[in-house]
Formats: structure tokens, C-alpha cells, sequence
């Protein structure tokens, strides 16, 4: 079929000052949404969930990561190193990360490509243009541009301009949110988003506070609305099956109390935990899963089940 729903995509992307910090552009992504999409993941997240499979996407602010299996211990990231953050202890290298300006000189030096920075500042105009690459993959799947994180209402101006831009144009837009936003800010969105990828963590508070270090009143607050304004079938939830955290029966119970509420929501996502540390010693940070195990086949079945009881559409994975 000819690709012509975008007639309107050769009309200039205007030059925003305002610019985003992006940390990955994905392309023909199929599990972010329907049809064939670009996945942009966003930097920031207030959100710190002790299994965040994107721990580059936490910090606003450039990463520093280092890929051990990549160096040969020539030691020149630690000789050109401005604030002197990098040294060797024997052949381990010691990154002290704290006063590590993040300025990149030793990504240029580094001539394996041990070290890396991950984010990146993009204007909208600069974003647009990689977004629109792919248009003709939309048009004929089905498909559109999904933005995911981090956590990309961390970034609500930059955000706010990209999803004008998109709907100007025709592209169809999935957010992936744990929607934990202002609800002013989640409200001046929620209209220029068509799918709304929503995560449900944990339904009792004090374990939401433990977990994912802040409340779930705001992400019950802002799913409600949506359901309000007649926006539950632009929901898809999605619960991260977590051993022993999430995929308790007093959480699972919880939420099957839940879903009868949210009308118009007929589909889940539940996505199961893998262990995810090496991003986490890449990155010097602190993994706080280790010796938890993937969940097992018959546990995600029987989740599943369960949910499909409660009249949802149900997919493990995304």
C-alpha cells in the first residue's frame, strides 16, 4: 500500500531551544507499542527501582561506562585524565566516579573502546529528523515512535515539543511511563500521546516507597484521570514480574482488585526480571538484585492466567 498518511512530514520541523538528553535511538523495535517503531529512550528518572533494567537511563546527566573485556591496560585513559579520577590498581582499573567530570577526554584517548559516555543532548529539530527516517516503516506496520526511559516525563518541556511535532505530522506516539509526574504536567500531555504503556510496580504504598523509592499516590492519581477521560483503551499496563517483590499474592491480589476499576484497559505486559549486573558494574553503580533469579515458567503462567481471569488481553514480554 503507498505510504501516504504522512503527506504533511516535508513541512519544516521549526528550530526549538529547547533540547533533550537522550541515551539510545532504537530502530525496528516491536515490543514498544503496535506495528514497527523507534524507540527513543530518555535520561532522568525519579524513579530508582532496585531492578531498573536501563540504569544508564537514571541520571539526567552523562554516564561513564567501561567495558572491562575491551581494554588492554595501556593505561592512557589514566595519563590524560584532567581531574586525575582514573588510576590502576595493578591491571584493575579504579574509576573514582564521584569527582569524574564527565568531560570525555578519556573516551577520546581510549583506543579499544573500553570507555563510553552514554547521553547526549538533541534538539527537537535534531530528534525530528531521526524520528522521520523511519516514516515509511510506520506507514505501512502500523507503526510510530515510542518514547521510553528512564523515565521520559522527567523531561517535560522537551517532551511536550517532540509530541507536538509528532502529532503535526501524523505519527502515532506510545509513551512508556511509570507515571509518576506533576499531574499538571502528566494532564498537558496526556492529549498528544496515543498509547500510554503504564507501569504498575507495587499497589501497597509503603512497599512502592521501598522499592522504587517513591510513593504510588501520583501513578494511581494519573492513571485514574486517564481512566476519567474515557482513555482507557489507550492503556496498555505493564507489570514487571519481580520475585519475591512484585509477584507476592497480597501484590498480585492487589491488583486484580485494581484492574475491575480502569475501564476501558483490556491489556497487560508482564515482564519478567532478568539479572541485569553487568550493566551495573559497568557503570560503578551499586546492583542491589544479586541472587535473585529470573522468575520460573510456571510462575508467569499461572500469572498470567490469573490476569486473563480478570478479562485482559495478556502478553509476557513487551
Amino acid at each position: 500500500m503507498p505510504a501516504i498518511l504522512h503527506s504533511k512530514k516535508r513541512i519544516k520541523t521549526p528550530n526549538h531551544p529547547i533540547k533533550g538528553v537522550i541515551f539510545d535511538i532504537e530502530r525496528y523495535a516491536i515490543h514498544d507499542g503496535p506495528g514497527i517503531r523507534t524507540t527513543v529512550f530518555m535520561k532522568g528518572c525519579p524513579l530508582r527501582c532496585w531492578w531498573c533494567h536501563n540504569p544508564e537511563g537514571i541520571e539526567i546527566s552523562k554516564n561513564l561506562i567501561y567495558f572491562e573485556y575491551k581494554c588492554i591496560r595501556c593505561k592512557k585513559c589514566a595519563e590524560v585524565c584532567p581531574t586525575k579520577v582514573i588510576s590502576f590498581e595493578g591491571e584493575k582499573q579504579v574509576i573514582n566516579r564521584a569527582y569524574c567530570s564527565r568531560c570525555g577526554v578519556c573516551v577520546e584517548y581510549c583506543p579499544t573502546g573500553a570507555l563510553r559516555l552514554v547521553g547526549y543532548e538533541i534538539t527537537v529539530h535534531e530528534l525530528m529528523k531521526e524520528i522521520e527516517k523511519d516514516i515509511l516503516l510506520y506507514d505501512r506496520s502500523g507503526g510510530g515512535v515510542t518514547f521510553s526511559g528512564g523515565e521520559p516525563l522527567a523531561q517535560p518541556s522537551f517532551l511536550k515539543e517532540v509530541l507536538k511535532e509528532c502529532k503535526r505530522i501524523g505519527i502515532h506516539v506510545a509513551l512508556d511511563t511509570a507515571g509518576y509526574a506533576p499531574s499538571e504536567i502528566f494532564r498537558s500531555l496526556a492529549n498528544d500521546v496515543d498509547l500510554f504503556l503504564y507501569d504498575i510496580k507495587l499497589l501497597d504504598d509503603k512497599e512502592h516507597k521501598k522499592y522504587t523509592g517513591v510513593s504510588n499516590e501520583l501513578i494511581k492519581k494519573n492513571l485514574a484521570y486517564l481512566i476519567e477521560k474515557g482513555r482507557g483503551g489507550s492503556v496498555i499496563l505493564r507489570f514487571p514480574v519481580i520475585p519475591g517483590i512484585t509477584d507476592t499474592e497480597k501484590n498480585l491480589n492487589e491488583l486484580l482488585v485494581l484492574i475491575p476499576k480502569l475501564k476501558g484497559v483490556n491489556e497487560i505486559d508482564i515482564l519478567p526480571f532478568h539479572d541485569v549486573s553487568e550493566k551495573y558494574d559497568r557503570l560503578g553503580m551499586e546492583y542491589r538484585m544479586k541472587g535473585h533469579s529470573a522468575p520460573t515458567k510456571e510462575r508467569l503462567s499461572y500469572i498470567k492466567e490469573k490476569l486473563e481471569e480478570a478479562g485482559l488481553y495478556v502478553k509476557i514480554g513487551g
